[in-house]
């Protein structure tokens, strides 16, 4: 598993946790889970400016 904090101090922001089958991102109680292919989804329509 590998995590990634979502801002530049790293203490107190969402971060991306990544498993080999799913992507959690997300802190505590508000988390959002992806699989791969959705994950995959997800950046495509960030780096194509959609979202």
């Amino acid at each position: 598993m590998k995590i990634v904090k979502l801002c530049r101090e790293g203490t107190c922001c969402p971060a991306v946790s990544v498993f080999e089958d799913r992507f959690e991102i997300g802190e505590d109680a508000n988390t959002c889970v992806l699989t791969a292919e959705e994950f995959e989804i997800l950046k495509e329509k960030i780096l194509s400016k959609e979202i």
